[in-house]
């Protein structure tokens, strides 16, 4: 979530303008310091500034705001978060190691695994969201056609540290591209 806090005491920011501070933070936030992606759970509190009657303007608070949330995001040690995913699949009992070291080489969790009614093998796992786009695919090709699985969303997760660095390189890499 988001939380805008106005501790301005006196009239150092005039009423008029702290909603502009805040529009900059918020306009900042959606753009994000890590590798373009929106910044999510902050708390922005307002404390000081100063305002010239000639100078001033909704665009220079708003701007002001924008520079102080990109200080702050960056001294705060940011971390880039990713969705994870419970995914089950089932498949027969022939294809159940080709499957786990499947799921563990796309830095997948196993959770759990059983036996179905229909006697085949139900394998409980949680994975990297990124990790699973052409999951289809890979199981059908594991499988000959005979696995079959399920995702629902679980929770949001820290992206591991080699990940966050191919990441920001790889947004470094397309922002240069559109500048030509």
């Amino acid at each position: 979530g988001f939380e805008f806090v106005d501790k301005i005491v006196g009239g150092v920011i005039p009423r008029q303008y702290r909603p502009a501070v805040e529009k900059g933070v918020i306009g900042a936030m959606k753009k994000g310091i890590l590798a373009g992606y929106p910044t999510v759970d902050i708390k922005a509190t307002v404390y000081d500034g100063s305002y010239h009657p000639v100078d001033s303007s909704e665009m220079a608070f708003k701007v002001a705001g924008s520079m102080a949330f990109k200080k702050g995001a960056t001294e705060a040690n940011p971390i880039l978060l990713e969705p994870i995913m419970d995914i089950e699949v089932i498949v027969p009992k022939e294809y159940m190691g080709d499957i786990i070291g499947d799921l563990n080489s796309k830095r997948g969790k196993i959770m759990g695994m059983e036996e179905s009614s229909s006697g085949k093998q139900v394998i409980k796992a949680k994975i990297p969201q990124s990790e699973i786009f052409k999951y289809a695919i890979d199981l059908r090709s594991i499988t000959q056609g005979r696995g079959t699985f399920t995702l629902k969303f679980s929770h949001y997760e820290e992206v591991p540290a080699n990940i966050v660095q191919e990441i920001i390189a790889q947004a470094k890499e397309e922002e240069e591209e559109e500048k030509k």
